[in-house]
């Protein structure tokens, strides 16, 4: 009886001890995240999970933080525009935020959302298109059952590139050309060109490039959208309407992308008497 109870207070102290020395170590991740080294907390929340029972109280706390340091890592990587290390980490996060929801109340979903949309760029990002839709789609259905977040609820965010010392922000709204929202003017997608400050963050919008719905006046007219120039703070530069680029009601991206960086290049033709040149 005597050995069976040491060797249960042996047992019992190296639970206690393996929990405390885990304790530690959490606060010790936390205070790396608090100093802002996000990328070892989330090396260091990774290594602490591997060891933590899921049933121990602790362990839902940090799967968030993991989670939440994976977030934070996939916004730096995506606007550094390393997609491939912004999906991988957005591909995690959007996994460790499906498995708290449990554990979680049900505000978290909002997360999940933000989570298809950043996943959405780095496929765009990366031209691989037909996976970026299967993330869109899910937004799209959300939209329908009138489910999203706000600040998803009327657009989302679909690509991020730099040019020439330039950010420019591509998003994407969810009518479709005869839903109600699209009477009158309309633009299905819209990316906005900004100068950047020396940390590479936006710092003043240049112009806005609109995929415009265009209003019909002939029935031969073969397109629904043409790309339109809106100046905001750029001058010396042209604005209007660019018929050069014209798009079906079904886009063709890869045509968008490739029409979007030749606009940026100051490839305006063969359309030049629609538009206008806004002075100092």
């Amino acid at each position: 009886m005597r050995t069976t109870f040491t060797f249960l207070s042996l047992f019992l102290a190296f639970i206690i001890f393996g929990q405390t020395k885990l304790l530690k170590q959490y606060e010790e991740a936390v205070g790396l995240l608090e100093a802002g080294k996000v990328e070892k907390a989330y090396t260091a929340f990774k290594k602490i999970e591997a060891k933590c029972d899921e049933n121990d109280s602790l362990y839902k706390y940090i799967l968030w933080y993991r989670g939440s340091t994976a977030s934070q890592l996939e916004g730096l990587y995506s606007k550094a525009e390393q997609f491939d290390k912004s999906l991988e980490l957005g591909l995690e996060a959007l996994e460790i935020i499906r498995e708290i929801k449990a554990r979680f109340d049900a505000t978290i979903r909002a997360r999940e959302f933000w989570m298809h949309k950043n996943i959405i760029v780095s496929y765009v990002g990366l031209g691989q298109l037909e996976l970026a839709q299967k993330h869109k789609d899910i937004l799209y259905q959300a939209y329908k059952e009138k489910t999203l977040p706000e600040g998803l609820e009327h657009y989302f965010n679909f690509t991020f590139f730099t040019f020439e010392g330039k950010n420019i922000w591509g998003y994407e709204w969810y009518p479709e050309l005869g839903d109600p929202e699209t009477k009158g003017s309309f633009s299905k997608i819209v990316y906005y060109v900004y100068s950047r400050n020396s940390d590479r963050t936006d710092k003043d919008q240049l112009y806005r490039l609109h995929v415009l719905k265009f209003h019909k006046f002939d029935d031969s007219i073969d397109f629904d959208y043409v790309l339109t120039k809106r100046l905001e703070s750029a001058t010396d530069e042209m604005s209007g309407t660019l018929y050069a680029y014209t798009y079906n009601k079904t886009i063709d991206y890869i045509k968008l992308d490739s029409d979007i960086r030749e606009v940026l290049k100051g490839n305006y033709e063969p359309d030049v008497k629609t538009t206008i040149k806004k002075k100092r």
